[in-house]
């Protein structure tokens, strides 16, 4: 949005928005406001048609898939608090565990291993989506009570 847009016309820009589908992330700093419209609309909305509304200053078509934690809405870090230890801050956290967890013993000594050598966070995979449905496809909540007791 333009420096000088006023309250109104953001909102009209979101209504605009909201009216074919898109959820809006509003992200207002210091010098200017900007609107994210994420997800898929129910009808089309070409660009030109927000480019005319007053206020606008300009619309860019953002099609990355990460578009929710990437720069171009919010400048700022954004720091996810896991059990007390903060990931995206200035600190660098280091996770590690097994891609496949495979058993109740092995996540205990990947536990152990992963503690003494310094990460802060367990992770492990524990549903194996595969295109065959014989091959191991994880042993999936069994494996998630497995780590939680790891990590407790």
């Amino acid at each position: 949005m333009e420096h000088s847009a006023t309250e109104e016309q953001v909102q009209k820009v979101i209504e605009t928005l909201v009216e074919v589908g898109y959820d809006v992330h509003r992200s207002t700093g210091v010098t200017h406001t900007v609107l994210g419209a994420v997800g898929v609309p129910r009808q089309p909305l070409d660009s030109t048609q927000l480019e005319l509304i007053p206020g606008v200053r300009e619309v860019v078509r953002i099609s990355e898939p990460y578009k929710l934690v990437g720069r171009t809405f919010k400048s700022s870090d954004t720091v996810v608090d896991i059990a007390g230890v903060k990931v995206g801050g200035s600190e660098v956290i280091a996770m590690a565990g097994p891609c496949s967890v495979e058993s109740h013993e092995q996540v205990g000594i990947v536990a152990r291993t992963v503690a003494v050598s310094g990460a802060r966070v367990l992770r492990g995979g524990a549903f194996k989506p595969r295109t065959s449905p014989y091959s191991f496809q994880g042993h999936g909540e069994e494996a998630l009570r497995w780590m939680r007791e790891a990590a407790d």
